[in-house]
């Protein structure tokens, strides 16, 4: 997989430059210097950045995507595919296997690499037979008592005609309204970009675990930018208004757990990444685990209910 750096990356791209002609001449005390001072560079870029390069960050090509973490984690996994109504679509992977020995079902959202996958993929953007191939898997999931795990990475549901034909604001609002009374443990993970409905309709869950360089939000910058004021480039700006990073989110109660990533992000050892993202969601589990369907479901309400929650302060004057 080629290296694809970040516009505010700029340095990072010239140091590894000269890494590889170092290499190249097997000039290796260079080299080593050169590895060092790459790994300076990463911690310095990603010690404080904005939204717009979490933003950036977050939709690297080189972020480990659905199918990495599946391969990752998973043990004996069954790809289902179809809604059993009108097709399969493959911008949602969802299936069954084994999590640390464990049963569990697994959906998410799938971008895809190169230009004939991505077009296959469909950029990680669902139709209404992908939520509803989603929920399909879910209540059978609940149907044998076994946990649900769904990772979201896409833009948002897509916003063509033939989706809205075939019903795409009801598939994804069905799937709220049955997700928020599952039986079963249901823990989602915002691996790259969570983008409107369509991340929400897999993500109504127990715990919401997120990478540290994703976002969740409404809208996406582009489109946020769009409506207020005309002009999608505008995103930079409307990426500090939405306030969709992690720590913004935890605040807010809309996410539980913030995942570390490496330095340099994800995309830089996605290898770590996943085992970071593996542990937490371990933890999770675990923890759900001792809930009974009716406490879950308690749980699950309660944790939406909170969201944004408001402490009056009375004040003397």
């Amino acid at each position: 997989m080629s290296i694809y750096f970040l516009p505010f990356e700029k340095e990072l791209a010239s140091t590894y430059n000269k890494l590889e002609t170092a290499l190249a001449f097997d000039k290796i005390d260079e080299a080593n210097h050169l590895e060092e001072k790459i790994n300076a560079l990463r911690k310095d870029i990603y010690k404080n950045l904005d939204e717009w390069q979490i933003t950036q960050v977050a939709r690297h090509p080189n972020r480990p995507y659905t199918m990495d973490y599946i391969e990752a984690l998973i043990e004996d996994f069954t790809e289902f595919h179809g809604d059993r109504n009108f097709a399969d679509d493959s911008a949602i992977i969802a299936g069954f296997g084994r999590f640390q020995g464990n049963p569990v079902c697994i959906i998410g959202h799938q971008k895809g690499r190169d230009t004939k996958e991505k077009i296959s993929r469909n950029f990680g953007m669902p139709r209404p037979e992908g939520y509803r191939k989603a929920l399909r898997l879910m209540k059978l999931a609940e149907k044998f008592q076994i946990p649900i795990v769904t990772l979201v990475d896409t833009p948002g549901a897509y916003p063509g005609i033939d989706a809205e034909e075939r019903g795409q604001a009801e598939a994804i609002a069905r799937n709220l309204k049955e997700m928020a009374t599952l039986e079963v443990p249901v823990v989602t993970v915002i691996i790259g970009e969570g983008g409107s409905g369509g991340a929400l309709g897999i993500a109504v869950a127990n715990q919401v675990l997120m990478l540290q360089y994703s976002i969740y939000s409404v809208i996406s910058p582009e489109g946020c930018a769009s409506i207020l004021w005309k002009d999608a480039s505008k995103a930079e700006d409307a990426a500090r208004a939405l306030k969709f990073t992690a720590p913004s989110l935890k605040s807010l109660n809309i996410v539980d757990e913030i995942i570390p990533e490496p330095v340099g992000g994800a995309h830089a050892n996605p290898a770590a990444a996943i085992e970071k993202a593996g542990e937490q969601l371990a933890r999770t589990m675990k923890k759900l685990s001792r809930l009974n369907p009716r406490d879950l479901q308690e749980q699950r309400y309660k944790r939406f209910r909170q969201i944004g929650k408001i402490t009056k302060v009375e004040q003397n004057v």
